[in-house]
């Protein structure tokens, strides 16, 4: 890949030109300078969807609720999956109670949900708690 990437600012949503081969250099946003790959998790919302989704690189979305045991069960899981993609996929968590209306746009019927998205699209889906390993053998599949 020569061709930059456009990735979408987790902080502010402004859009940026990131040269693959610099993706390691933990880049800035052009518009926050904010770090713009996180090796965490960050909070998705109906107000930053349509921005998040767009780019070059795959984002991977936990639809979760507080009161959901598996959700809280999963959630270091995903934290360690976030540590481990910084650079091949950005990882967001929606909490589904205070998005509730986003959470019925994407058909959310069970938590956790973990959607991936591509280039705006959802691309692939999956419900329930993983196993870290699960998780990382799933992705792949998916190509990330």
């Amino acid at each position: 890949m020569t061709d930059p990437l456009h990735i979408p600012c987790p902080h502010c949503n402004g859009l940026n030109r990131i040269p693959a081969a610099r993706l390691g250099d933990h880049p800035k946003c052009g518009r926050c300078k904010a770090e713009v790959l996180l090796n965490k998790p960050f909070e998705l919302t109906q107000s930053d969807y349509a921005s998040q989704i767009k780019g070059d690189l795959p984002l991977l979305v936990d639809v979760w609720a507080e009161w959901c045991g598996p959700c809280k069960s999963f959630a270091p899981v995903f934290e360690q999956a976030a540590a481990q993609l910084a650079v091949k996929c950005r990882l967001a968590k929606l909490d589904s109670e205070a998005n509730q209306q986003l959470s019925a746009q994407l058909g959310i019927r069970s938590i956790p949900s973990l959607i991936l998205f591509r280039n705006g699209r959802e691309v692939a889906r999956q419900s329930g708690a993983l196993p870290l390993p699960q998780l990382m053998s799933w992705l792949r599949g998916q190509g990330v």
